[in-house]
Parts: structure tokens; sequence; C-alpha cells
């Protein structure tokens, strides 16, 4: 297949989609029918408990695992990735719960790693180091990101900043659809607060964003759609305007299974809501 589809001038058309996607390794089905779309300018949040097909979900998306069954489409195309490189190549940027990042070395390194500008040519070819941190500076502050020191190792950055910078970076390559795995997932309230703003940073430069996470409360503050993932298939997907956060919490929780729990363990529905609260 072609590396780089003509996208559809359609507003509404979507950058990734799945319909009726899924995975089977052997008689083991890890993701069953399950469909997404990704829009341009949208936050479309992957929900589910440990287990529920979220890492296959973006296996499937980055090009790390091949679906079995349903389809992938691309800008309107059905595909079927083949590496994680040709990912990035139609514009797919994943960042992992690990930021493929080196800690020890400088921040403006890690924005460039593996891709470093050079200057000269043959034997007197080397590091452009004044460029990349001029231009690892300007995307930072494009983000909203102000670091005081370029060349301070990317490790002694708070976990919220760590997430911005591998942001940033994604967008800077040419992503178009940016897929976030559990960006919040080890961070306190406040700098889960920087990650999201930076979510919707990247929403406002018009980037389809996925963001999957087990927070429906951090789902929900920057979320334009919801699809929330149950032992592999879809429990529910639903507009912003069309589910509440409790509502969303519920399906997040398994609504169905915590009823027959409380039946089973004669409490209340009523008293459970009120511990909830």
């Amino acid at each position: 297949m072609t590396t780089d589809p003509t996208p559809d001038a359609t507003p509404d058309a979507a950058l990734v989609e799945l319909r009726g996607a899924g995975v089977s390794y052997g008689p083991v089905r890890a993701l069953h029918g399950v469909d997404l779309r990704v829009l341009p300018g949208r936050v479309s949040c992957v929900l589910g408990d440990n287990g529920a097909g979220k890492s296959t979900l973006i296996k499937v998306v980055s090009g790390l695992h091949r679906h079995t069954e349903g389809e992938l489409r691309i800008d309107g195309r059905p595909v079927r990735l083949a590496s994680p490189r040709q990912a990035m190549d139609l514009g797919i940027a994943t960042v992992h719960q690990d930021l493929a990042t080196l800690p020890l070395m400088p921040v403006w390194r890690n924005f460039f790693l593996a891709r470093e500008l050079t200057r000269g040519r043959g034997p007197f070819q080397r590091l452009d180091i004044p460029r990349m941190k001029r231009v690892a500076d300007e995307e930072l502050r494009a983000m909203g990101i102000a670091l005081d020191d370029l060349d301070q190792p990317v490790g002694s950055l708070s976990g919220g900043q760590r997430q911005s910078v591998a942001i940033a970076r994604a967008v800077h390559f040419g992503a178009r659809v940016l897929v976030l795995d559990e960006p919040t997932a080890a961070l306190g309230v406040k700098q889960s607060g920087v990650v999201l703003r930076h979510v919707a940073a990247a929403r406002e430069r018009g980037l389809g964003v996925v963001l999957v996470t087990h927070n429906p409360h951090h789902a929900h503050l920057v979320g334009d759609h919801f699809t929330v993932l149950r032992l592999g298939t879809v429990e529910l997907s639903a507009d912003r305007d069309a589910v509440t956060l409790p509502e969303l919490t519920e399906h997040m929780a398994g609504g169905a299974d915590l009823d027959a729990l409380r039946h089973e363990l004669g409490t209340p529905a009523h008293q459970n809501r009120s511990t909830e609260r």
C-alpha cells in the first residue's frame, strides 16, 4: 500500500477509523468488533479497566500489531500497518507510558532523539546544537511549555513536564493523530492538569487525539467522544453531550456487575452511591 494517502477534504472525515476491528491470538480474542473514529480537532477518549483491550487497540493504531478482523482506515483508505515507522510516516504518533526518553540526556537532545539536525558535510558534519535548542524552545513554547534550561537532563523534569515534551516532540515531527497511552496514570492532580492542558492545546492545533485512560474524570474534562471497552468489546460509545460523568464512571466500573455484587452483598444501591460520594 502507499504510505502517503490523500486526505479527504470533508470536515467530518476521520483521520483514523476502526470498523469492526479485532485482534485474535490463536483462540483468544483480545479485541472484537471495535468501532472508533478519530476526527481532526477532537479528543477521542478510550477507557477501560485492566484487560479491557486498551493496550491492544493502541498496538493496532500504532502499527505494533495487525488487526485480524474488521478494518483500519487512514484518511478513508483501508490499510494494514506493518510497523510503527509506517504509522509515523502516515502521521500517527504514539506517546507510550515510558515516553521513549533518555533520562540523563538534556531536554533538547531528547526532543530530537534519532532525528538530530546537523550542519556541514562529510567528515566535517556535526550536530547543529544551537539550531536544535532554538527549535525545541520554540515548539515547547508554542505548546505553552516554558523551560528555563533546555540543557537540564529530561529526567530532572516533573512527570507532567516530561509528558509535555513528548507531546510537543510528536507535534513538531508532523503528527496528525496523537495517541496518548495513560499519560496521567502516575501523576498527581497538579501534574495531570498540566498534561490535560496540553491535550487541549493539541486539539486546538487541529490534531486528532486519542486519549487512552482508566480515569473517567480526566477523560470527561477534555473528551469529545468516549469509547468504553470491556473484555475486548465496546461497552459504550457516546459523544460528550450524550453522557454525564456519573454515567461514564458507571460504565467504566461495569454497572451491571456492580449491581449484581450489591445484590449479592445485600448492600442497598443508595448506600453504595452515598459511600462513593
